[in-house]
């Protein structure tokens, strides 16, 4: 139920983003992306798009920071790209918070992951280790940090996450410098 209140107070900013995001870049403004879950499940993640129609699927420190548009680029700083992913909360794909979901194409990250129990958990729209500014171009330290989160959760510590995530902390993932 939080998840639909969060996309009925969200409806302002996707009427004011999504417009902005089509007029200033072609293609479709909300992105769809296939991501791993729970139990390994590949599921569809939305966000709003911040890179340029033709980027390559990949993961984004591997996506030249080019790729990013100017107004992609306000978007992530101030992570309202992953507005729509209170969808993915509501449909019961994701969590608020939990270890962020990768691509089918990041195999070590998933074989890292898959020993530690990570996906004995729905992934979140945000976690342990991206409040610790550990991006996807680390599996081995990602993965660890997410079996800690795992081992460690409690609705105290994804309350303190959630508010840490909201007041700034993190750099979410990088993109290499073009």
């Amino acid at each position: 139920m939080v998840a639909l209140v969060g996309l009925i107070c969200a409806l302002p900013f996707f009427i004011v983003l999504i417009p902005l995001i089509r007029l200033t870049s072609s293609g479709k403004a909300i992105f769809a992306q296939e991501r791993v879950g729970k139990g390994k499940e590949v599921f569809t993640c939305y966000k709003l798009r911040t890179m340029a129609k033709d980027t390559k699927q990949a993961g984004t420190h591997e996506v030249s920071s080019s790729s990013v548009t100017p107004v992609g680029s306000v978007l992530r700083k101030l992570k309202l790209d992953e507005l729509p992913q209170l969808w993915n909360v509501f449909v019961g794909d994701m969590s608020f918070v939990g270890p962020r979901p990768c691509l089918p194409v990041q195999t070590e990250l998933i074989e890292e992951r898959e020993k530690r129990g990570v996906y004995e958990i729905l992934p979140g729209i945000t976690g342990l280790g991206q409040v610790r500014g550990i991006d996807m171009s680390d599996p081995v330290r990602l993965a660890e940090c997410d079996a800690e989160y795992v081992r460690s959760r409690s609705l105290v510590a994804d309350l303190k996450l959630l508010w840490l995530t909201v007041w700034g902390a993190g750099r979410g993932d990088r993109v290499k410098v073009a």
